[in-house]
C-alpha cells in the first residue's frame, strides 16, 4: 500500500476514532485529521514491529484497519490528556 492509501486510511482512522471518542478537540477538525494519518502510520508500524503482522499491500486487511484505529485512538486519547478543551481556556 502506498503512501496515498496510508493517508486515506488514516482519514477513515482518524473519522472512526472521532466517532468512538465523541467531545471537542482542542485541534478541531484539522487536528482530528492529522492525529488519525499519524496514528494509521504509528499503529502499522508498531503492528509490524511489536506484533510481528507484516504491512499488507491491499486496502482492505482488517488487521491493518484495526491498528490504524488502534493507534488514532491512543493518540487522540494522549492529545486529549496533554492539550485538554483549549476552548474552556478562554
Amino acid at each position: 500500500m502506498g503512501i496515498i492509501g496510508w493517508i486515506i486510511l488514516g482519514l477513515l482512522a482518524g473519522a472512526i476514532a472521532k466517532l468512538l471518542l465523541p467531545g471537542r478537540d482542542p485541534g478541531g477538525v484539522l487536528g482530528t485529521t492529522v492525529i488519525g494519518v499519524v496514528g494509521a502510520f504509528l499503529g502499522g508500524w508498531l503492528s509490524a514491529k511489536l506484533l510481528g503482522h507484516p504491512v499488507p499491500h491491499h486496502f482492505f486487511d482488517g488487521s491493518t484497519w484495526i491498528a490504524a484505529i488502534g493507534g488514532s485512538l491512543v493518540l487522540l486519547v494522549a492529545y486529549r490528556l496533554l492539550f485538554g478543551d483549549s476552548r474552556s481556556r478562554r
